[in-house]
């Protein structure tokens, strides 16, 4: 268990599964570069959150929702939480338990929904952000939280999303790894490929100078030693 000061962004995830140096690079050197792609995905982030909670019937929408889990270290602001209505005729004796909701009668399962600028990724870094985010509600409300959703705003539709045993098993590890490697303090070095091209830090991170495992590191002895040659 985490105390609330160890707490880490839960969105480091998603980085953390991109690439461990663009997660070294922004979340412990502070380094950030805006491109279109970062700025439409924060658009569509603070267009979530600014709308105002709702509700229709037997569904709940709850926005910017704060989440935590101790166990395993992480916070958030969730994008959207809905919560169904259990219908007693439609619940079988398998279907999971639901949580009381505040001045609402029944029992309400959450589901999240997280928000996506572009189309559905290679990788598994929006599921694992997802699956954390359910991680974080289960341990709040102590009910299961099987399923959540990434809509996409590319496709303009949303995938709903099995939160099953092996993708659990990988948000935990790479919770535990986020800890680790946050306790160590030092920016893992980069390894060129393809996904280097699209992302916002590659002129800052330099990956193809191997052996730089600080890229702030770098900059300042590449002007330290300007500076030596200039005085003499």
């Amino acid at each position: 268990m985490y105390d609330e000061e160890d707490l880490l962004p839960l969105s480091a995830l998603q980085h953390l599964v991109f690439c461990e140096r663009q997660w070294g690079l922004i979340h412990l050197e502070g380094i950030w570069t805006e491109n279109r792609l970062t700025a439409e995905g924060r658009h569509i982030h603070d267009r979530a959150h600014l709308r105002e909670s709702e509700s229709r019937g037997d569904l709940r929408i709850v926005r910017g929702l704060r989440l935590r889990s101790l166990r395993f270290g992480l916070s958030a602001k969730a994008d959207i939480v809905e919560f169904h209505r259990i219908k007693i005729d439609e619940c079988g004796p398998q279907d999971p338990p639901g949580v009381q909701l505040h001045n609402t009668s029944g029992s309400w399962r959450p589901y999240p929904v997280e928000y996506k600028r572009g189309r559905p990724k290679t990788d598994d870094s929006d599921r694992v952000q997802l699956c954390a985010q359910a991680l974080c509600l289960e341990e709040m409300l102590a009910v299961p939280v099987p399923i959540g959703c990434l809509f996409y705003g590319k496709k303009h539709r949303r995938y709903e999303i099995a939160l099953d045993e092996q993708l659990r098993r990988r948000t935990e590890e790479l919770a535990h790894r986020l800890h680790q490697l946050t306790e160590n303090g030092v920016t893992p070095p980069g390894t060129y490929g393809k996904k280097c091209r699209r992302c916002s830090l590659l002129e800052q991170c330099m990956p193809k100078l191997a052996g730089h495992r600080s890229a702030r590191g770098y900059i300042e002895r590449f002007l330290s030693q300007i500076e030596q040659e200039t005085e003499t």
